[in-house]
């Protein structure tokens, strides 16, 4: 039986299968999707190689969709909060965030030049599938991206309306991939292969478990920097480097995204979502000017409360403030791990004009942090 805390579902080896120890209680998958209801699906787009055509390739790019709620209950509003770490890039849908403290309907994350697409793709899936939803509303989905430029033909716009229905139709709970999978595909960590990654864990209050998960689309930081716990190991790891050429444009973001069980209110999960640096931290990233890291908390739970009804009370439970640290710990754990997965499910890439990107090298791990059992 695969224990989906040491590899993917491909099989992709996740850091704890290099031995490497990390903080808190993990939930079964070690993801996102342990949260209850939330489903994650991707496409991939990977074709093409050699000079760049624009409009043709070579294209390394995606889309993620993450199903905050099951199909059947995707328009009921969630209470949520953002924070802007460094805000060179986009977040849609966070105007409404910030004034009323809940969103609904998917969320995407995908390239910086296909944003538009992601969302208005995501506004004519809802109203196919639940148009009841939309009849007498109107739609702010949440869409977020990361700059894959370097290897992929970012200008060509490859992600279709399609590749989104593709991502939304597929979205499932239980062990997702990792790496270069989904909006994912053509990112960079700390000089290395990276994109997707994910973590959990288990939050105890009050004779109750509550589950935390984070997903991440990582593309940040300075290979001199990369921290792996708290071993400054950036200068261990000179080789291999990423090969160009067509200049590097110095552009590194990370979304963030925060789902929760937990009955927390508005206003804790911008405080939530403001611990996220601390666990991007914790990798040796610094929110370099080009950066844009910004990172959204959900809570699926009060959802008769968030939707409200004109004239009536709402009713809802809530956790204290003073009893919120241990799920700023745990965000914070959950963060750096997501980062390090998706630096190590990871291989190898040449995207366009053979601009090369190293997979972080797994017998480096082995011999530095040897291999779990």
């Amino acid at each position: 039986m695969t224990d989906f805390h040491f590899s993917t579902p491909l099989g992709r080896s996740r850091a704890r299968a290099f031995g490497i120890s990390f903080d808190g209680e993990p939930g079964t998958f070690n993801a996102i999707t342990d949260v209850p209801g939330v489903g994650v699906g991707y496409t991939t787009l990977i074709s093409g190689d050699g000079p760049l055509e624009v409009g043709r390739g070579p294209v390394r790019t995606g889309v993620t969709a993450i199903l905050p709620r099951p199909l059947s209950t995707i328009a009921d509003p969630c209470y949520a909060g953002f924070f802007s770490g460094n805000g060179n890039g986009e977040l849609t849908g966070i105007h409404l965030i910030e004034e009323v403290g809940v969103f609904s309907l998917p969320i995407t994350i995908t390239n910086t030049h296909s944003l538009g697409v992601a969302r208005d793709a995501t506004l004519k899936w809802v109203a196919a599938n639940r148009p009841e939803a939309l009849a007498s509303a109107w739609g702010l989905p949440v869409a977020g991206e990361t700059y894959d430029g370097f290897l992929n033909d970012i200008n060509g716009h490859h992600l279709t309306e399609a590749h989104v229905f593709a991502a939304l139709d597929g979205a499932t709970s239980g062990p997702i991939e990792e790496g270069s999978v989904g909006g994912g595909t053509g990112m960079s960590t700390f000089d290395f292969k990276a994109g997707s990654g994910t973590a959990s864990r288990r939050v105890g209050w009050a004779g109750k478990t509550f589950t935390l998960g984070v997903f991440v689309q990582s593309n940040f930081g300075e290979r001199r920097n990369l921290m792996i716990r708290g071993r400054r190991v950036g200068a261990e790891l000179a080789a291999p480097q990423i090969t160009q050429t067509t200049p590097r444009a110095e552009k590194s973001s990370i979304i963030a995204v925060i789902a929760t069980d937990a009955p927390l209110l508005p206003h804790q999960l911008k405080r939530l979502a403001r611990r996220v640096p601390f666990g991007i931290a914790w990798t040796g990233g610094l929110g370099y000017n080009s950066s844009g890291d910004i990172f959204l908390a959900f809570s699926t739970a009060n959802s008769q409360a968030a939707a409200g009804r004109a004239g009536q009370l709402a009713s809802l439970v809530a956790i204290p403030d003073g009893d919120i640290d241990p799920f700023f710990e745990a965000t914070v754990q959950a963060v750096e791990e997501a980062i390090l997965n998706a630096l190590v499910a990871n291989a190898d890439m040449t995207g366009r004009d053979g601009n090369f990107v190293p997979a972080l090298p797994h017998d480096w791990l082995a011999a530095t942090f040897g291999r779990a059992g």
